[in-house]
């Protein structure tokens, strides 16, 4: 037997992911803005899409022509109508136009509207286009002289000019501004910065000091510790015990108030007012400059009362980018290019638009029709959350939506991926639903993690100083309304709740209960 190549045909199936099917994927996880975004791009590519109009239509300002002339005005409106031509009579001749024998000109009564004025400096005419006289008469864009919103850097920038005197500290007060992040904090060392920059380190430290008196009050720290001291400073209130406060940081977290008391020399009402104080402190002072915009979130369904005691579960239209495919322009184009004898080239490019088109109107159908079937399994399985309140969320998976609608469970994963839904109790993400099921004491219905961790903050909530709950006493709680939770489960959602422990609340509650400030 010998090897040797040879050509063999086998015919197999498989599955193939083209690229249409994966764009159809892309565009199911897509998010109003990104999928806004994406059409256009479509459309400037695309000849034979155009956008949709709205199906209300839009109020429509009048044009010039829709204005009635003069002319029109004083026009008579029907034959019997004499009172129509008073006007026209009682000026008519010389009298046709008033304004020209009562001195009305506007060069009289209006100064800066007297018609075209000559230039002030002619030799300027070319670098000020909006000088009177000017060329082309155009006018200032006012949108050129509005002020921006100064940066954190614009602000420290200004201020360095007068700071410094000397170029070398200029030099390095610029470092250090390269070196500050957006919460106002220097990330860096006076060391590190004479070494790079080859001046001694008390000269950096002498300019990094200097640059701590700059506005906003507490930019250029390097901890938490000392953004609080500038600011204290500058108030005029760090004296020694605010000091000690301020360096023992760590004790405050963990409300351990008498050790702070007795550490800064203070009772428990100074050291509440203390705190009080610490509490209008800005731990960030950068971020007051921060210039990204926040996105307003638009909700891609909508879920409204019924009449009939159900719900009504929509899609938003303002969520749903419409297209169009423009056959007509396609007709026009392909008969006249068949007349005029063209190459192929052209009519396999419009049919390529073409069904590049049509792939895309039924991928939008087929993206709306399974937001909306998923999204109305959500509304029938939480039906008790949106009448009852998050009390009553009952646990959901992705499998069992896939299940109830015959998708697969990825799809589901995809569609409730950067989806909003606008409910009666509020706006809330589709993924919201899907919570773990945490199992019933006595092997009822199971709940939801979601409602369990709002049963566990209102229990804390409801805690005065002498009835502080521990760990231990919310299980027990949750296990006489029949919810199964073990310790540890319920200091793991304590944590991602931030709630401190039950003896730091104790301390905490029991400081301000003497000073009487509960």
């Amino acid at each position: 037997m010998t090897l040797a190549p040879g050509l063999i045909l086998r015919q197999s199936q498989s599955l193939v992911m083209t690229p249409q099917l994966m764009q159809s994927i892309r565009l199911l996880q897509m998010t109003h803005l990104e999928l806004a975004r994406f059409i256009e791009q479509e459309i400037e590519r695309n000849p034979l899409l155009e956008p949709a109009d709205d199906e209300d239509g839009q109020d429509r300002l009048p044009a010039a022509t829709d204005y009635p002339t003069p002319d029109e005005e004083r026009a008579p409106r029907g034959d019997g109508d004499e009172q129509a031509d008073l006007y026209d009579s009682a000026t008519s001749g010389d009298a046709d136009r008033p304004g020209d024998s009562f001195d009305g000109g506007l060069d009289n009564i209006f100064p800066d509207d007297a018609g075209p004025r000559a230039a002030d400096a002619p030799e300027l005419l070319g670098q000020w286009k909006s000088m009177p006289g000017g060329e082309g008469g155009e006018a200032a864009d006012l949108d050129t002289f509005l002020a921006y919103r100064k940066t954190l850097r614009d602000v420290i920038e200004e201020q360095i000019a007068f700071l410094f005197d000397n170029p070398a500290d200029r030099l390095v007060a610029l470092h250090f501004l390269d070196h500050l992040d957006d919460a106002g904090y220097l990330r860096g060392t006076p060391a590190e910065a004479a070494l790079r920059l080859g001046v001694a380190e008390t000269a950096a430290e002498r300019v990094l000091a200097r640059l701590q008196e700059a506005e906003p009050t507490g930019v250029f720290a390097r901890s938490l510790g000392e953004c609080l001291a500038l600011q204290l400073r500058a108030r005029d209130r760090l004296d020694p015990a605010m000091a000690t406060l301020i360096d023992n940081l760590d004790l405050l977290a963990r409300r351990d108030f008498t050790t702070l008391g007795k550490l800064c020399g203070v009772d428990e009402e100074d050291l509440i007012d203390m705190l009080a104080e610490i509490r209008a402190l800005d731990p960030r002072p950068g971020l007051r400059f921060e210039t990204a915009s926040s996105e307003t979130v638009v909700p891609d369904v909508l879920v409204s009362a019924a009449a009939d005691g159900s719900w009504q579960v929509e899609l938003n239209p303002d969520a749903l980018p419409r297209v169009l495919v423009n056959r007509d322009y396609y007709a026009a184009v392909s008969s006249r290019a068949s007349r005029d004898g063209r190459d192929g080239r052209d009519k396999a490019f419009l049919d390529e638009c073409l069904q590049t088109a049509n792939w895309l109107t039924r991928s939008l159908d087929q993206r709306a029709r399974t937001i909306l079937k998923v999204a109305s399994e959500i509304v029938r399985r939480q039906d008790a959350f949106l009448i009852d309140g998050i009390r009553h969320l009952r646990p959901l998976t992705l499998k069992a939506v896939a299940d109830a609608i015959g998708m697969h469970e990825s799809t589901i994963s995809r569609v409730t991926a950067n989806k909003y839904m606008l409910t009666p109790r509020g706006l809330f993400e589709l993924k919201y639903f899907f919570t773990v099921s945490i199992g019933s004491a006595e092997g009822g219905d199971t709940h939801s993690a979601e409602s369990v961790r709002h049963h566990i903050r209102t229990l804390i909530a409801a805690e005065t100083a002498d009835s502080v709950l521990s760990d231990d006493d919310i299980v027990t709680r949750l296990g006489e309304e029949g919810i199964k939770l073990a310790r540890r489960t319920v200091a793991k959602y304590r944590d991602t709740m931030n709630i401190p422990s039950s003896v730091e609340r104790r301390r905490e509650k029991k400081a301000r209960a003497r000073a009487g400030n509960p």
